[in-house]
């Protein structure tokens, strides 16, 4: 049994998959792994097999040593990307076994967020390779572990906080969430204050 890395508290709103010692690379599967992170489910499959055909790229942020640029990283605001198809179709397989076990679990597959997906490094596979004057190295496989979990998420986006007037005007600051906070709650007072001074005058 897999122990999953992440805690979460509503396990009937949820699906899990998972692979052990896959032979895939680590640092590639790493990659793909974190380009779809917060995906929706059915968007990241669309995502690998685009991968696949190589109509869109998995940009390499961590581990891009050697790695060559191409256009299609525009997309995630990056020069360097590659297309690991073999990485895409292992985590292609672990999400169609997530899909299925969400569909058990009679959940809205269009709803479904990845809200958990870990590659970690597994045990490493050891070889020999035989070179001259009678010399022998290590020819090591690099596998990893795959975890992935997906909820059901049925929120509707938070609306903001400021209104269409103030969205209007460029801030002049960086704006937060206390900010925007102390924004709305000055603008309620302000109306307050209003209503007050109009009462005032009618009597």
């Amino acid at each position: 049994m897999v122990k999953y890395a992440k805690k979460i508290r509503n396990l009937g709103k949820c699906a899990k998959g998972a692979g052990v010692d896959l032979r895939v690379h680590f640092k590639n599967t790493y990659e793909a792994a974190r380009a779809i992170r917060r995906m929706k489910l059915l968007e990241a499959k669309k995502y690998l097999n685009d991968v696949i055909e190589k109509k869109r790229c998995v940009p390499f942020r961590k581990y891009n040593g050697g790695v060559g640029r191409t256009n299609q990283a525009k997309e995630f605001n990056h020069t360097q990307g590659r297309w690991p198809a073999k990485s895409c179709k292992f985590l292609l397989n672990i999400l169609d076994n997530v899909q299925a076990n969400a569909e058990s679990r009679n959940l809205d597959v269009s709803k479904l967020k990845l809200i958990h997906v870990m590659v970690n490094k597994a045990r490493p596979g050891r070889r020999r390779t035989y070179k001259a004057h009678g010399r022998i190295n290590p020819f090591m496989s690099s596998p990893c572990h795959i975890q992935i979990i997906a909820r059901e998420i049925n929120k509707p986006a938070k609306k903001s906080l400021l209104s269409n007037a103030e969205k209007q005007k460029k801030l002049p600051f960086k704006v937060t969430l206390k900010k925007l906070i102390k924004l709305n709650i000055s603008n309620q007072n302000r109306l307050k204050n209003k209503s007050v001074k109009k009462q005032q005058t009618v009597q």
